[in-house]
C-alpha cells in the first residue's frame, strides 16, 4: 500500500511540477516587480494556475501524501494568494510604513532599551559628577592628550562659526565616528549581550567625564550648547544600537521553547529595523553637527532646537505607528 502510495505521488508530482514551477515563477515576479511587470497572458495564467494549485494541495492532503510535497504545496498556495489578492503598495505607503516600523520595533523591545539606557545614562552621570568633584578623574577614563584640546577648543566658543566647508568636512567625520561606535556597540553584543552592555558603560562614563572636565576648564556653557543639538539623535542612536545588540545576544542565551536559532530570526525581524533606524538617526545627528552645533547661531537658539528635537524624538519613538500596535494586539 504504500508502495502505490509512493509510485502515484510520484506520478502526481510529474505531471503538475511543470504548472508549479510557472505559478511560482508568475507569483515571484507579481510580488516582488508588481502585477504590471507580467505580461496579459501571464496575468491571464496566474489566476487558473492559482485555482489548480489549490485542487492539488486538497489531493496531496487528502490521499496523505508526503509531508514535504504538502509543506510545499503550502507555500506555493500561500505565495500565490499574496500575488493576486494583495493590493500593491505605492512609494508612499511604503515610506509611511517604514516610519513607523521604527518606534514600533523600539517598543517591543522596551525593556532592553530601559537597560540599555540605564547602562549608558548611570555612568554618564557619575562621569560628570565626579570630574566636577574631582577634574583629575577624567584622566583615569580618557587621555590628557584627547581631554586638553577638547577643552581649548570648546573654550574659544562659536561665535566666528565654521569656515566655508569645514561644515561638510566635519558632518563626514562625524558620521565615521558617530557610526562606528553604534555598530561597536550593536555588533559586540552576540557575546550574549554583555559587549554591548560593556560598551554602553565606557562609553557613557567616558562621555560624562569629557562634559565635566571640559565644564570644569570654563568652557561648560560652551560645550552644552553645542551637543545640545544634536544629543538626542547622536545618544539616542548609541543606546539604541546598544540596545539592539543585547536583544540578539540574549535571544541566543535565553531562546525559551524555541531553538537557538529560530529565537534569533524572530528577534532579528525588530534588531535590523531598530539599527536601520539608528543609523538614520546617526546620519541626522551628523550634518546638525557638522552643519548647526558649531554655526555662530545664537546659544539660547541652540538651545531652544535641542529640546525641541529631545521633544519630538521622545514623540515619536514613544507614540508613532501606536494604532497599528492596538489592531495588531486586536488580530
Amino acid at each position: 500500500m504504500a508502495l502505490a502510495s509512493r509510485v502515484t505521488e510520484a506520478a502526481f508530482v510529474a505531471s503538475r511540477r511543470e504548472d508549479w514551477t510557472t505559478l511560482g515563477d508568475l507569483a515571484r515576479i507579481a510580488t516582488e516587480r508588481g502585477p504590471k511587470r507580467l505580461s496579459p497572458d501571464d496575468l491571464g495564467r496566474l489566476s487558473p494556475l492559482y485555482r489548480d494549485v489549490c485542487a492539488d494541495l486538497a489531493r496531496a492532503e487528502a490521499c496523505r501524501y508526503s509531508a514535504p510535497l504538502v509543506e510545499y504545496l503550502q507555500t506555493l498556495t500561500a505565495q500565490s494568494h499574496t500575488a493576486i489578492y494583495t493590493t500593491p503598495r505605492s512609494a508612499r505607503t511604503r515610506l509611511r510604513d517604514a516610519f513607523v516600523a521604527f518606534p514600533r520595533a523600539v517598543r517591543r523591545r522596551k525593556v532592553s532599551v530601559m537597560i540599555a539606557f540605564l547602562l549608558f545614562f548611570v555612568p554618564f552621570a557619575f562621569g560628570l559628577i565626579a570630574t566636577l568633584h574631582d577634574p583629575e578623574f577624567a584622566y583615569k577614563v580618557a587621555p590628557e592628550s584627547m581631554l586638553r584640546p577638547l577643552a581649548e577648543a570648546y573654550g574659544k566658543g562659536f561665535a566666528e562659526g565654521r569656515h566655508d566647508g569645514e561644515g561638510a568636512m566635519m558632518a563626514g567625520f562625524y558620521v565615521n565616528n558617530n557610526v562606528g561606535i553604534a555598530l561597536r556597540c550593536f555588533a559586540l553584543g552576540i557575546f550574549g549581550g554583555l559587549g554591548s552592555a560593556f560598551y554602553l558603560f565606557q562609553n557613557g562614563l567616558t562621555i560624562g567625564a569629557v562634559m565635566g572636565y571640559v565644564t570644569t576648564q570654563g568652557a561648560g556653557d560652551n560645550i552644552l550648547t553645542f551637543v545640545v543639538g544634536h544629543s538626542s539623535f547622536e545618544l539616542g542612536a548609541i543606546v539604541l544600537s546598544g540596545a539592539a545588540g543585547m536583544s540578539m545576544g540574549w535571544s541566543i542565551v535565553s531562546p525559551g521553547r524555541k531553538t537557538r536559532l529560530k529565537s534569533l530570526q524572530d528577534t532579528a525581524n525588530d534588531v535590523v529595523v531598530i539599527v536601520a533606524g539608528a543609523a538614520v538617526m546617526l546620519l541626522i545627528a551628523a550634518g546638525l553637527e557638522g552643519f548647526w552645533s558649531g554655526s555662530s547661531v545664537p546659544s539660547g537658539i541652540k538651545r531652544a532646537f535641542g529640546l525641541t528635537m529631545l521633544l519630538l524624538v521622545m514623540s515619536y519613538l514613544g507614540f508613532a505607528g501606536r494604532g497599528q500596535d492596538k489592531d495588531k494586539a486586536r488580530s
